[in-house]
């Protein structure tokens, strides 16, 4: 496997940090807006928890069809780009004997009061991946009415399911810049503020369904 340029954070859990190449995050934006103006994507609004009204499936390969039919919006070298980082964040995180398949790729694109409450994520398993990648943010957030020093709107904020005074409790992210792609596992908690700018902030989530022997990655 090549050398990776990431940052990382535990929380209990390995939350891992990566830079999307341009012409990946390039490539998203063109097909999200090209396919979003002729209304091709499936609303994903009825299926998310999110108070989000333009929430739109690119990629579908649930075993559940009741509401949406396999599907994908997106080409193979974007696809490519997804599985490298799923197969470093299972190698670097010592997950052995692993399968994994992406089950859901989707844009979320928020505007002023909208938000994201706390969540978890699941696929067609209870175990596996989701994830952010930022491809578009607003100019401004809007005003902070308190601590403007330590601004939330807009913010994705990571919760911790570990304990005690020295454990890292949560992560919220600094310096997001579009092309940011943040990985961890699906039942790490998070949440997404609102904000108060005139822009959009524009971000696409991806499940990705992991099944592995939980007893042989135990081992050293």
């Amino acid at each position: 496997m090549k050398d990776e340029k990431f940052s990382f954070v535990f929380l209990g859990q390995s939350i891992l940090r990566y830079r999307v190449p341009k012409d990946v995050v390039d490539e998203i934006n063109s097909t999200y807006e090209k396919f979003r103006t002729k209304k091709k994507f499936p609303h994903m609004g009825t299926r998310l928890i999110g108070k989000i009204r333009n929430e739109h499936s690119l990629f579908w390969n649930s075993s559940d069809e009741t509401k949406y039919k396999k599907h994908n919006f997106l080409s193979e070298k974007v696809l490519h780009f997804f599985k490298e980082k799923i197969n470093h964040y299972l190698v670097w995180n010592r997950i052995k004997q692993s399968q994994y398949k992406i089950n859901s790729i989707w844009v979320n694109e928020m505007k002023a009061g909208e938000y994201n409450p706390i969540h978890i994520h699941s696929g067609d398993l209870y175990t596996g991946l989701s994830s952010v990648m930022f491809l578009r943010l607003p100019k401004s957030y809007g005003k902070e009415w308190a601590r403007e020093d330590n601004p939330t709107n807009g913010r994705l904020q990571i919760i911790s399911n570990a304990t005690g005074y020295f454990a890292k409790t949560d992560y919220s992210p600094s310096n997001i810049q579009e092309g940011d792609f943040i990985l961890f596992p699906y039942d790490v908690r998070h949440t997404v503020y609102p904000f108060r700018g005139k822009g959009k902030r524009r971000t696409l989530s991806m499940n990705v369904d992991v099944h592995y022997n939980p007893f042989e990655s135990t081992r050293a």
